[in-house]
């Protein structure tokens, strides 16, 4: 594992923030399943708990036990985009213990195509993710705009040295300049939506493809 990854993977694994590129713009996240970091990240985005962010995952089997189905549908739309722009919004698993914000039983998950999230989502597991920005400001598409986005709180995770990733705030893991600032397609498919999706949000992938997809 590159040096990077695994400061960062550390950082995230001990509840830090860290700002990542995806396929769209940078995100800033923690590990789902940490309460007080999702917390963290929400004062940080200066967002409520009635704006809980989307998870990301590496792969389809990190799917197991955070959603309670996956229905015929979302199989269709997962092989047809991801990896990609595209976030689906499936009923959460019953017993998932996760503390996201008020979902309403539900999780917003996405597998973004960017090499360097998906390595660190394998190494770290589902994060919870948002736009490296403050609520209302347009997202950060390069580490430049991450830095400006949190003024004084952002260490790289190329130079920080290991003994001191514990006491930087946001950690960086520059992957360059994405491909923003559009933002992904958010589908639903929960309830009735189990098998008429409905688009909540067109970002990157239009609803012409969705519907030519039969979606």
């Amino acid at each position: 594992m590159p040096e990077r990854i695994a400061r960062a993977a550390v950082h995230v694994a001990a509840g830090g923030l860290l700002a990542l590129p995806t396929d769209t713009v940078y995100g800033l996240g923690v590990r789902a399943d940490d309460a007080a970091a999702v917390c963290r990240l929400l004062a940080a985005k200066g967002r409520g708990r009635t704006m809980p962010p989307p998870v990301l995952i590496a792969d389809g089997s990190q799917l197991d036990g955070v959603v309670a189905r996956v229905p015929d549908a979302a199989r269709a739309l997962v092989e047809a985009f991801w990896p990609g722009a595209l976030t689906l919004v499936l009923e959460a698993a019953p017993n998932l213990d996760w503390d996201l914000g008020d979902t309403g039983g539900t999780i917003a998950v996405r597998m973004p195509d960017h090499p360097l999230a998906l390595a660190l989502l394998h190494a770290t597991g589902p994060m919870a993710v948002t736009s490296a920005n403050a609520t209302g400001q347009p997202p950060a598409t390069d580490a430049a705009g991450v830095r400006a986005a949190f003024p004084g709180r952002v260490g790289d995770a190329d130079t920080v040295v290991s003994d001191a990733v514990e006491n930087t705030d946001i950690l960086l893991l520059d992957g360059g300049p994405t491909p923003g600032p559009v933002p992904s397609t958010i589908v639903s498919l929960v309830g009735p939506a189990a098998w008429a999706p409905e688009v909540l949000r067109e970002g990157v992938i239009s609803r012409e493809e969705l519907e030519r997809l039969g979606t």
